[in-house]
Parts: structure tokens; C-alpha cells; sequence
């Protein structure tokens, strides 16, 4: 959920992520400190989309229709070899990213009131964010730290609707990706 911060986060906002727990021994610590959404209690994760529907429309409806769309995608392997950047934002990048991205593409279809990040960026980038809000000599200094954690992969099963209460992100719901 890069790109965003604990001030922005609405209580009732939504999300969907794929929670990547092999990433956290590598990147927890920087998380925790240069991620406002770590603190705000989200794991080391993708996004598939952000924001999705608001906390008062996702009802048992919207569960059934999210299961049926995540279900038609095979679960998949990702890797994690290198970083990569975008503005003040350093992240890990998933390889390959196809499967990702055809996530999101799959929901925001579905959903097409929800697009990825609210709209404001033309191309999907699936990431992993560690930091952001930092300067280039903050970044490299997280890169060279984590060059020595790296690659590790990770396999993803399952897609995770957050929602934040004011407070913090809770996980609401887990849809299985087909096997």
C-alpha cells in the first residue's frame, strides 16, 4: 500500500493484499520504521488493489463475487532477488509479476469503481514496499542491508481483504486461489 500513510488511511477503507511472511526476517525492521502502513498494523505484502470498496459494501455478496474471481487464478510462486525504486519509495520486486498484476486487472474489471490506487497511476507496478517519504541515501542504505537477505520466494495461495478501523488494518477475510 505504497504511496500512502497512516494520516491518509480512512476508517472503513479496504484493501486487498497477498501477504508475503517470508519477506518480513529480510524487511520487517526497516518496515516498521520507514512504512507507515507496518505500524499500522499490515504485514509484508503486495497489493492487489487499494482502496478496494468501502468497509460498508463488502458484504456477503461481495465475498461470494471475490471468491469466485480469485478462484479462477492458480495459486503461484514468487521471487525476490533485487530492489527497485520510485519516487522516495524503495521496495523488493516480485518475479515474475504477470500473475500480479492479472489479479488486480481481474478485480478492478469486476469492480470498475474500484481501480488501482484510486486511479492516480497509469501502470500497474506490483511491489513490496520497505520504505518511502525517505531520501536516495536512506534507500541505499536499506539496499545494501538487504543485499545479503536476498533472494527468498514465497508462494501465493491466498488474497487477503484488510480494512482499517481508525486505528489499525485488521484482515476481514481470506480467498483461496485456485490449487
Amino acid at each position: 500500500m505504497a504511496d500512502d500513510n497512516t494520516s491518509a488511511f480512512q476508517a472503513g477503507q479496504t484493501g486487498l493484499i497477498v501477504r508475503i511472511p517470508e519477506a518480513e526476517p529480510a524487511v520487517g525492521r526497516w518496515r516498521e520504521r520507514l512504512d507507515p502502513s507496518a505500524p499500522a498494523g499490515v504485514p509484508a505484502h503486495i497489493t492487489v488493489l487499494f482502496p478496494f470498496l468501502d468497509e460498508s459494501r463488502t458484504d456477503a455478496l461481495v465475498h461470494s463475487a471475490l471468491a469466485d474471481v480469485l478462484g479462477r487464478h492458480q495459486a503461484f510462486d514468487l521471487r525476490f532477488e533485487r530492489c527497485g525504486r520510485l519516487p522516495e519509495v524503495l521496495y523488493l520486486v516480485p518475479e515474475p509479476d504477470t500473475r500480479l498484476r492479472q489479479l488486480t486487472e481481474a478485480i478492478a474489471d469486476r469492480w470498475p469503481e474500484a481501480p488501482p490506487y484510486g486511479g492516480r497511476f497509469a501502470e500497474i507496478v506490483p511491489h513490496l514496499t520497505i520504505a518511502q517519504g525517505q531520501d536516495d541515501a536512506v534507500l541505499a542504505e536499506i539496499e545494501a542491508d538487504l543485499a545479503d537477505r536476498l533472494p527468498f520466494t514465497s508462494r501465493v495461495s491466498s488474497v487477503e481483504l484488510i480494512v482499517y478501523d481508525g486505528t489499525k488494518w485488521h484482515v476481514r477475510a481470506s480467498f483461496a486461489l485456485g490449487e
